[in-house]
């Protein structure tokens, strides 16, 4: 089972993701992948960083300034990305039960290695939760379920997509 969510900036997606990742570690299961997450100076948003689930490691995706690749005002860090995400996404897809993987858009899809480990978790048959980024919305349909995320329904949300990837992971172990 692959599910993907979805929803504006600021909405909780990754905490959700993150959430679900707690509940089912908590009941036993393992959890690998990445997320990522702002990081921010004086309220504003510098930056994102990176961070392996299964090892904590943690590195810098992008951050505002000069560099390349860029995506919008951001320089890209593939270095730290295919290092810590890619790698993380790799063991996840060898040792975990659920794949987690914060987010599919554009500063991800810079690396060549993310687009293939990405492609590999898609196919491996495992149970897999992912942000997707909502322009790309339209090139992951039909490869999954895909849930808007929103301020109203995200506790809803978490307790619903906990129940199916109960399921999906007790039938693949």
């Amino acid at each position: 089972m692959r599910i993907f969510v979805t929803g504006k900036p600021g909405v909780g997606k990754t905490t959700l993701i993150l959430k679900v990742a707690e509940e089912l570690r908590a009941r036993g299961f393992r959890v690998g992948g990445m997320v990522t997450q702002d990081v921010r100076e004086h309220g504003r948003r510098v930056g994102f960083k990176i961070r392996a689930l299964d090892t904590g490691e943690e590195g810098i995706l992008a951050w505002i300034g000069e560099g390349h690749p860029k995506v919008g005002r951001y320089a890209v860090n593939l270095s730290d990305l295919e290092r810590i995400g890619v790698e993380a996404i790799r063991r996840a897809i060898n040792n975990a039960d659920l794949i987690i993987i914060d987010e599919i858009g554009a500063m991800e899809l810079k690396s060549g290695k993310f687009e293939k480990v990405l492609e590999e978790a898609i196919n491996s048959g495992k149970p897999m939760l992912a942000v997707l980024h909502r322009k790309l919305v339209d090139q992951f349909r039909g490869m999954g379920r895909i849930y808007t995320v929103s301020y109203e329904n995200r506790e809803r949300l978490k307790d619903g997509i906990v129940d199916i990837l109960l399921k999906s992971i007790e039938r693949n172990t």
